[in-house]
């Protein structure tokens, strides 16, 4: 039986967004790309893309995936971009609100109503989006924790990641439920004792029904 839920903490990525893979379309398109042109799709199509199969291994890290890509994408289009949020600004950063998952907005809306309080525990949230993409996003107002690893320097799975979150919220780990995309981040939540659920980008609307569930909201 689960534990009553005092705090929902969530990764960012593609847990609050809509992932890369899944806005190839938007990004050809502003980026002047014939469509089809990138071909890469993790966890959509991970039979035919080595690098993610190699990050799901552990042989890379997250950032080294993206950071590969990123310098794909520049090369192909002539662009001198140096990390990786250059290129979510380049394909995504006008209007960042239209890659905001709505089952997203409608879960931390009743979350907000119940009482349950909101955090982000991200391992690259301003690294990847840039310090800019927060002042785009007006619900990031009803989180009271937002911890990011590009200032911190602590990436899950490291336990101390979750701790430090636990800490600002004064709250244990089983009063609080972890979501992510990442296995190997929820199996760091569970080490220390979180309730967590495993968030699948391919289906978006049973993870949040699965969240509603667990948080009875």
């Amino acid at each position: 039986m689960n534990n009553p839920v005092s705090a929902l903490i969530f990764d960012f990525g593609g847990v609050i967004t809509r992932t890369m893979f899944e806005t190839h379309d938007l990004t050809e398109k502003v980026l002047g790309l014939n469509p089809g042109s990138l071909q890469w799709r993790g966890p959509f199509d991970p039979k035919n893309d080595q690098l993610w199969q190699a990050m799901q291994a552990g042989q890379i890290s997250e950032r080294e995936y993206w950071g590969t890509r990123t310098n794909e994408v520049a090369k192909r289009i002539g662009a001198d971009w140096k990390q990786m949020s250059d290129f979510v600004k380049a394909a995504r950063g006008a209007s960042p609100a239209e890659i905001i998952r709505p089952d997203f907005l409608k879960i931390i809306t009743k979350a907000n109503t119940a009482g349950i309080r909101l955090a982000i525990l991200s391992n690259e949230l301003d690294l990847f989006y840039g310090a800019d993409f927060r002042e785009k996003l007006p619900f990031l107002q009803y989180f009271e924790v937002i911890h990011d690893a590009t200032y911190t320097k602590v990436l899950k799975p490291d336990p101390r990641a979750y701790e430090s979150c636990l800490d600002d919220l004064k709250l244990a780990p089983g009063q609080c439920v972890f979501i992510d995309d990442q296995w190997r981040n929820i199996q760091g939540a569970k080490n220390i004792g979180l309730q967590t659920i495993h968030f699948d980008v391919t289906k978006p609307a049973v993870s949040y029904d699965a969240v509603r569930q667990f948080a009875n909201l």
